[in-house]
């Protein structure tokens, strides 16, 4: 256990049930038998932190870190920035692999500097728009695509918003389509980048983008403290860090003896109060007062039985 949570008390007072989301949700179908195209390479949509993987095309023989390439997304076609080859592709599935359109050229980077030019005047336009419409909507975002005469406005509320007459608004001003994304707190989070509570990067926004669920149940199976301001990031959710981590205290656990267990030792009855499995150190409190570290290679399990030696 982390010593900087090993301080903390009555914890289980504390309902922590709004710190879990459960508008995202795993989707673990992953058809193994799919041979995956070779270059893979993973390229990211910098206005939304979004991450594609990316076949070539026969027009394009090869990718370097920080190319441009236009791919189709969800929103339209659009430039994408390379971030690197996939050697060993694991866990993506077929349905996230789309097909490069062709290299960004100079004409496409000129044109898209450009257009984030104007976004930072559609970001002010939008919100003066937004209060004569009285809305409660916070903008988190402005981006026009790169191949298609398309405005998206990423925004976040509290509630529901009838936003169709803004809409309005927005195509007279802007002379072009205009869609409209109401995106959660980590979506928020995974699009504006800051510094969690480790002091690096958040998770969502430098690492992964996909925003596993994430349970109070991974922080337990991690003996971490049950203290929301421990284990919630900036978005007002639980640590992201807790899924990743969570299947690699899983597989340890399981060689290892649970919490509670008691044990004969040393002529003493002794009752295991901690363990740590990425340290592999199990403690005891013995009914002598005695409190032991003991290294986890010191036990052994047989038939369904565990012994220290």
């Amino acid at each position: 256990m982390s010593d900087i949570f090993e301080q903390d008390i009555n914890d289980e007072a504390e309902d922590l049930s709004s710190l879990e989301d459960n508008n995202y949700k795993n989707d673990d179908s992953i058809d193994e038998n799919f041979v995956y195209p070779n270059p893979l390479f993973l390229t990211k949509l910098e206005y939304s932190s979004e991450g594609v993987y990316v076949s070539l095309p026969k027009n394009i023989k090869d990718l370097k870190k920080d190319d441009y390439v236009i791919i189709p997304t969800r929103y339209g076609k659009d430039l994408a920035k390379v971030l690197g080859k996939i050697n060993y592709p694991v866990g993506i599935k077929p349905s996230e692999i789309v097909t490069a359109e062709r290299k960004a050229n100079q004409d496409d980077l000129k044109k898209f500097n450009d257009l984030a030019a104007k976004e930072a005047d559609a970001f002010k336009t939008f919100k003066e728009k937004v209060a004569d419409h009285k809305l409660d909507m916070k903008l988190i975002a402005v981006h026009f695509l790169l191949e298609e005469s398309k405005a998206l406005f990423f925004f976040s509320s509290e509630n529901r918003v009838d936003f169709r007459e803004l809409v309005k608004d927005l195509v007279s001003v802007f002379k072009m389509r205009i869609e409209l994304r109401q995106i959660g707190v980590r979506d928020e989070s995974r699009i504006t980048g800051g510094l969690g509570v480790c002091g690096r990067p958040y998770c969502c926004h430098s690492i992964c983008d996909k925003l596993p669920p994430v349970s109070i149940k991974m922080a337990k199976e991690q003996s971490l403290s049950l203290n929301s301001m421990k284990i919630s990031g900036q978005c007002g959710r639980l640590l992201c860090c807790l899924s990743y981590e969570y299947g690699c205290y899983c597989e340890a656990r399981k060689t290892l003896p649970n919490e509670g267990l008691h044990i004969r030792y040393d002529d003493t009855n002794f009752k295991i109060t901690d363990v740590n499995p990425l340290k592999r150190i199990i403690r005891m409190l013995g009914e002598d007062g005695r409190l032991l570290e003991i290294p986890a290679s010191r036990f052994s399990k047989e038939n369904g039985k565990w012994y220290l030696h």
